[in-house]
């Protein structure tokens, strides 16, 4: 399965809206559309993962980059809209101790 990937701004807030697989494949998309949007100085941004239903450790390296470049240069990142088994993906890696995850967490399929 491909990975749709949907950018919408509103003031200071990007919204980037997922659905599918995020995976060894679809990952790079993901990373090229991400990292240059934590660059922009005092940005938010939402990732929306509610129509993700699967992720590899290749998709949680891209959300792991990204993280570090919004510590650079001063945005947020948040996950909002986590599928259960997603969310257990990144609670078993500690990502949720580190990670604005919104904890309104989703059925699985």
């Amino acid at each position: 399965m491909n990975l749709s990937i949907d950018v919408s701004n509103k003031e200071k807030v990007t919204t980037v809206s997922l659905a599918g697989e995020v995976d060894a494949f679809t990952a790079p998309k993901l990373k090229d559309t991400l990292l240059p949007l934590t660059k922009e100085d005092g940005q938010t941004i939402e990732v929306d993962l509610q129509e993700v239903n699967y992720m590899d450790s290749t998709g949680l390296g891209v959300f792991i980059s990204a993280l570090k470049s919004t510590k650079e240069h001063d945005t947020n990142l948040k996950l909002v809209h986590m599928q259960d088994r997603v969310h257990r993906l990144f609670k078993i890696t500690g990502l949720t101790e580190i990670m604005d995850i919104d904890n309104t967490v989703r059925g699985g399929m």
